[in-house]
């Protein structure tokens, strides 16, 4: 791994448990290994460090949906298979955390990969559940792409809801009840 990347798995990290503002160039310096000053040899700054590692978190949070959205089996299946796949609901989604972040969201270079993620993904959704219905799995009176946005706003809410009772109940339970609700 070259010192660029591990600056920015850093950066990715830190964003991630603590967010923009406690993402110091010293704390992505002690946490990558990396040398005084290696920061500023590949980045114009903190904001341009933080502008890659979205970018690169956001790819790879739709690298990981797009594998569990492409498993074998029906749509109906591989949209069950991503909504109950494995999850830390306690430390939350690594894209949605950032959409918190005050920060992040009034710098619109920061804030376009997180938007352009969840838009993806329901529209990945979307289109699975327009298989759905074709194949006669998922109700046809359903709105396809009201659908896709409760499923995606489900999954979100259920951090929050996991994270505000330190138990990852909660989300379980919407989950579920997304789950049950597409049958």
């Amino acid at each position: 791994m070259t010192t660029r990347d591990r600056l920015v798995e850093s950066a990715q990290e830190l964003l991630w448990e603590r967010g923009y503002v406690s993402m110091s160039p010293k704390a992505v310096q002690e946490r990558s290994g990396a040398g005084q000053g290696s920061m500023y040899h590949h980045f114009k700054g903190k904001a341009d460090l933080a502008a890659v590692a979205i970018e690169r978190s956001a790819a790879a949070f739709r690298e990981s949906a797009q594998k569990w959205l492409d498993q074998p089996g029906t749509p109906l299946e591989r949209i069950q298979g991503y909504l109950l796949r494995s999850r830390d609901a306690l430390k939350g989604c690594q894209i949605g955390k950032l959409t918190q972040d005050p920060q992040i969201v009034l710098d619109a270079q920061l804030r376009q990969p997180l938007e352009d993620t969840f838009k993806w993904l329901q529209l990945r959704l979307k289109g699975l559940i327009k298989e759905a219905q074709a194949m006669k799995e998922i109700a046809t009176q359903l709105d396809a792409d009201e659908l896709a946005a409760m499923l995606v706003l489900v999954i979100q809410g259920g951090y929050v809801l996991a994270s505000a009772s330190g138990s990852a109940k909660p989300f379980n339970q919407a989950i579920r009840g997304a789950v049950s609700l597409l049958r």
